[in-house]
């Protein structure tokens, strides 16, 4: 991750650099288990987004969607997302990821529904919904150390 424009915040790669260094190890262990799990990178990039959406997190938004679309991903899928719901743009497997995704990164707003776990056990197996729920919490993780420090895409 990039350095703050904003003098006023802290560097936390440079003040804690072994805590900096353990959250790259989660995150490294996170893509390890999707990778075992044979989930797709595509649809990693696509839970990234979503939670990053819901956060309002610039940088990791402008990180992940040109992620995304190196991997391949439509303008009209990036863009409309943030309505998934509402399109008919996105597979069912990719729903349930959304869905998921959602309920974890509002864990505060009603804890994850037994119909949204249901949901994703329906299209995938355990090792698939770890690594989703693994993904998904280390992504609101970098969203809340990108807000806080007040880091900036690059131009």
């Amino acid at each position: 991750m990039s350095e703050s424009l904003s003098p006023s915040r802290v560097a936390l790669k440079k003040i804690t650099p072994d805590v900096s260094a353990a959250m790259g190890s989660l995150h490294a262990a996170a893509v390890c288990a999707a990778q075992e799990a044979k989930l797709e990178p595509e649809l990693l990039e696509l839970v990234r987004i979503r939670a990053s959406q819901i956060n309002g997190c610039a940088f990791c938004l402008d990180m992940h969607t040109r992620d995304a679309r190196g991997r391949g991903e439509t303008e009209q899928r990036i863009y409309t997302l943030n309505a998934w719901r509402e399109t008919p743009f996105f597979t069912e497997r990719e729903r349930a990821a959304l869905a998921l995704t959602e309920a974890v990164t509002l864990v505060h707003d009603g804890r994850v529904p037994d119909a949204v776990y249901a949901e994703a056990a329906g299209v995938f197996d355990e090792n698939q919904i770890a690594a989703l729920i693994w993904a998904a919490t280390v992504i609101n993780a970098y969203n809340r150390i990108a807000i806080a420090t007040r880091m900036v895409p690059k131009s």
